[in-house]
């Protein structure tokens, strides 16, 4: 595994989605119970988290985290791990999929779907800053993160916000991290990048040098992943405070 040097980490870049925020998942649950799928938040999270490390190897660092087949390819993922979806069978599954893909589009874009800010993302976003790290998110999206971030209350921390779409490049392309290095005035050895797609986040962060840390709150990912995990932003403040206080 390769360790960060917490101790010499002065930046941090984090993802935006499933990392700061997630989609709605309260809104999505009741939808799934409209259509006789019982499920609640927990289930929905504990089964989005499992789905992550398939929808990595098959978006494989070549296709797009932004195309249009890779949310739907995610969503038949996650509904897949629901019991209440997966005793449908795969074609059900896929059904589900398809009646529900219009319902979730209606929401027209990442700003108003992504809008559940992650359990203790607030209080992890503070501890960082009252530990003196600088903040930049680095994402993949359509254009609207640095808006939702500041109508959710979570803009105020960041030093900046690199958006894919603003950009020019998006994730695994190191050439966004690299914005990000110039926009944060920081050296890549002393930048650590948290996500939750190895894929995307680890291997875009490697290209360009900096540290990665892969967010895995249930242990999922394969134990061989070869980088740095963490459950949440709690877990990496902590990691960064203990670092401080030897």
């Amino acid at each position: 595994m390769s360790a960060v040097p917490w101790g010499d980490i002065e930046t941090l870049f984090l993802d935006a989605g499933n990392t700061l925020v997630s989609i709605d998942f309260p809104w999505l649950a009741a939808e799934l119970c409209a259509r006789g799928v019982r499920c609640d938040t927990a289930a929905l999270a504990r089964a989005e988290a499992a789905a992550r490390p398939a929808l990595s190897r098959w978006l494989g660092g070549e296709r797009s985290t932004e195309a249009g087949d890779a949310f739907p390819t995610h969503l038949r993922g996650v509904l897949g791990g629901l019991p209440a979806a997966r005793s449908r069978g795969a074609d059900g599954v896929a059904a589900l999929v398809e009646e529900l893909l219009p319902v979730i589009r209606s929401r027209s874009d990442a700003e108003t779907l992504w809008c559940y800010v992650l359990p203790g993302v607030p209080e992890a976003l503070a501890r960082f800053r009252a530990l003196g790290i600088r903040l930049v998110v680095v994402s993949n999206s359509d254009g609207t993160v640095e808006r939702s971030l500041a109508e959710l209350g979570l803009r105020e921390p960041f030093h900046a916000v690199m958006d894919s779409a603003i950009v020019g490049h998006e994730k695994p392309d190191p050439r966004i991290f690299e914005r990000a290095l110039d926009a944060a005035g920081s050296e890549p050895g002393r930048v650590a990048h948290v996500g939750d797609l190895f894929c995307a986040d680890v291997v875009g962060a490697r290209a360009a040098g900096v540290h990665a840390v892969l967010l895995d709150p249930y242990g999922d990912w394969p134990a061989d992943v070869g980088c740095e995990r963490a459950r949440d932003l709690t877990e990496v403040a902590q990691r960064l405070a203990a670092a401080r206080a030897r």
